[in-house]
């Protein structure tokens, strides 16, 4: 297959379509990266097609130019995502964008990654700068990111319409790298998917779905996620929203609704005040089972050996949510500890016993407590029970306590732009990984990724062999790089 490169221009005839994307340069390397902005992988999701499965998009004649990223399932700024997440308006949301060394080389077969992004299900872009795939290319990997519905019409249950709409979205996007990624010099039998937070419990879930097994090779999740949302409570969510919006809870008359009116229904079902609420119960939108994607909670499925002969790497920050603390030291430095955990539905003994293995972080105040203990509970018991669900299967596990933000301490998303390796990216890194974050983190993070997704493994000892071993990023210069058992921490709130 030929391409056609007319200054900074170039074309790739792929089955779905010729497309013509911008070569870029990539900055401290002579490796020269093509970027395919807002692919569409499958038809708008609009009108009938709202609360539908996606229908594939059908093959369009001519040269479609994929210059610009298309449009998002984001709406205005939700204010809840540290990474610069940008909306686009638009109805073909659908979409993938596609970054690539070798555009055109059919017998390139470079490895691919998949990247879904977070944003609790409900927010959220694949337009970020951050999620541009240079780096990856530079190091001869093939980089895609996804668009896919989100809030309700991604993951509401609705009768007569199919449910888990998002997650069928994935999967149509990595049908779309399966058959259209050769073109764009990928080998469609090496893909790893990737993703943080939502995104990190979207690959997760994905890697315990019977269904979709054929579709990639590969997992890294990042401070993942899961919803597993029970039956009943997806009925209980519709019901609530449908009150909220005075309708009943049928497909047509969901149907009727304005985007922006169920988007603010959505956020008034999905309004918790009682935090113990959610890290007791799990977030209330997100993949669902529903007895035909999902049969089962992700941790039975892979407890049951789905996705055993694909390589895992998942770990998480340090102090996921603390910054939702910030400000509030002084207050809360005289309420005692007992008191605050005990809210946060944390029994007696556990109390005693998490307390007990967390001194260092008792050492800085009851809102550093508080916040660790929010960020073990929704995310690092997760990595735990995933890791020792999947048994004797290739899986490694990691913990990143670089501090270097401006809320002093490893927060959610602070590992993204290093495990990117864009430093350099004009939006937003200062705000979160502070004013000089350290390429050298970066070079290791990145390399990582790297390393797992082209030779399948990871560099230090897996916790399938060597049960806790964790390696730990960012840490100080006295800790080791990998520590025998780096979650003892979290281990009382099992």
């Amino acid at each position: 297959m030929t391409d056609t490169q007319i200054d900074t221009f170039v074309e790739v005839d792929a089955p779905t379509g010729r497309v013509r994307g911008a070569w870029r340069p990539t900055v401290g390397s002579d490796v020269r990266s093509a970027a395919f902005l807002g692919i569409p992988f499958a038809e708008a999701p609009v009108g009938d097609l709202r609360f539908a499965a996606p229908v594939r998009k059908t093959r369009w004649e001519g040269v479609r130019d994929a210059l610009d990223f298309a449009a998002t399932a984001q709406r205005g700024d939700p204010g809840v995502t540290l990474i610069p997440e940008p909306s686009i308006p638009g109805e073909s949301t659908l979409n993938v964008n596609v970054f690539t060394p070798r555009p055109g080389e059919e017998d390139a077969e470079l490895p691919v990654l998949v990247w879904i992004h977070g944003g609790g299900y409900f927010a959220g872009s694949p337009a970020s700068p951050w999620y541009d795939g240079r780096s990856f290319n530079r190091d001869g990997v093939v980089t895609v990111s996804v668009g896919y519905r989100l809030g309700f019409v991604g993951f509401g249950h609705v009768d007569g319409a199919p449910d888990n709409r998002g997650v069928r979205d994935w999967i149509a996007a990595l049908e779309w790298v399966r058959e259209n990624i050769r073109a764009f010099g990928g080998d469609p039998s090496r893909v790893t998917i990737a993703g943080q937070s939502a995104g990190g419990g979207a690959v997760l879930t994905l890697l315990g779905m019977e269904k979709a097994q054929h579709l990639f090779h590969g997992v890294w999740a990042l401070s993942g996620a899961t919803a597993d949302v029970t039956p009943e409570n997806a009925r209980t969510l519709t019901a609530t929203v449908a009150n909220k919006l005075g309708i009943e809870p049928t497909l047509a008359a969901f149907t009727e609704v304005d985007e922006e009116k169920l988007i603010e229904a959505q956020k008034a079902a999905t309004d918790i005040k009682d935090l113990s609420v959610l890290l007791d119960g799990g977030l209330m939108l997100g993949p669902a089972i529903d007895g035909d994607l999902l049969v089962r909670p992700t941790i039975d499925s892979l407890v049951a050996g789905v996705g055993a002969d694909k390589p895992l790497v998942l770990g998480a920050t340090d102090d996921e949510f603390s910054m939702a603390l910030a400000g509030q030291e002084k207050k809360l430095r005289w309420i005692p500890l007992s008191l605050l955990l005990g809210k946060m539905g944390l029994k007696r003994d556990a109390r005693r016993r998490y307390l007990a293995a967390n001194p260092a972080v008792v050492a800085k105040g009851h809102a550093a407590v508080v916040g660790r203990y929010i960020s073990d509970k929704m995310f690092k018991t997760a990595v735990i029970r995933t890791a020792d669900a999947r048994g004797a299967a290739p899986t490694w596990v990691y913990r990143y306590s670089y501090a270097g933000s401006p809320f002093g301490s490893a927060v959610h998303c602070i590992d993204v732009p290093f495990w990117f390796d864009c430093l350099d990216s004009p939006v937003g890194i200062p705000a979160l990984a502070g004013p000089k974050p350290p390429q050298a983190l970066a070079d290791a993070t990145h390399g990582a990724a790297v390393a797992l997704i082209r030779e399948s493994t990871a560099e230090w000892p897996s916790w399938s062999g060597q049960p806790g071993a964790t390696r730990v990023f960012g840490g100080s210069a006295s800790s080791p790089d990998v520590q025998r058992d780096g979650y003892a921490g979290v281990r009382p709130l099992l």
